[in-house]
């Protein structure tokens, strides 16, 4: 299990998607959300939609292997779907926020936890500004929970036991790319007949 944490903006997703094609048996877990859907989200591929207290109901039932809200709306990771593929003898990437990483260290001892960061907050920004999908509001709150997010990583690295076991700052999203690649390959290279690229 590979989770990819790091401010909304810091392109986990764009960063993911340049990976995948470079290795088989790697999957990415598709999250569940409160979150309105966007314009061209279908679901089951970008998110599960579902309401609030559909949402609360299943985090009752412990049917997520981690959970938290941001933005005002909920995520969660299934745990049905993450455990199939698992079995099958895939790995599989959680693309999450630092709270759910943390639920995932926590619940799943042998996960990897890699954190993206962008090159400094200013450029964080701009990257948010230029989706052009969200309100001020949303926009404030996403940079106020990204600055809490670099503060508490920047305290991690001083910790003799860090939660992260990567970090790769994504100024380049080709070197950014390569540099993923890299810690994928480093994390299969303890079993390299099992887990061979592509």
């Amino acid at each position: 299990m590979i989770v990819i944490s790091g401010p909304s903006g810091a392109g986990k997703g764009t960063l993911i998607a340049r990976v995948l094609p470079h290795f088989r048996d790697l999957v990415v877990s598709v999250s569940a959300t409160t979150r309105p859907r966007r314009a061209g989200e279908r679901e089951g591929r970008e998110y599960f939609f579902m309401g609030r207290e559909e949402f609360l109901r299943r985090v009752e039932a412990g049917a997520f292997l981690e959970w938290a809200e941001y933005g005002g709306n909920l995520y969660g990771t299934p745990e049905a779907p993450v455990r199939t593929h698992l079995e099958a003898g895939r790995d599989v990437i959680l693309e999450i926020e630092l709270q759910g990483a943390r639920q995932i260290r926590e619940r799943v001892r042998d996960a990897v936890l890699v954190f993206i960061a962008p090159p400094d907050l200013q450029e964080l920004e701009q990257r948010l500004r230029r989706r052009n999908t969200e309100s001020e509001e949303a926009i404030a709150k996403r940079m106020d929970h990204a600055r809490e997010e670099m503060d508490e990583l920047a305290r991690d690295m001083l910790r003799e036991s860090r939660e992260f076991h990567y970090v790769i700052v994504n100024e380049d999203v080709d070197v950014a790319a390569e540099a993923l690649i890299g810690v994928i390959e480093d994390i299969r290279k303890n079993d390299p007949e099992r887990w061979p690229p592509a």
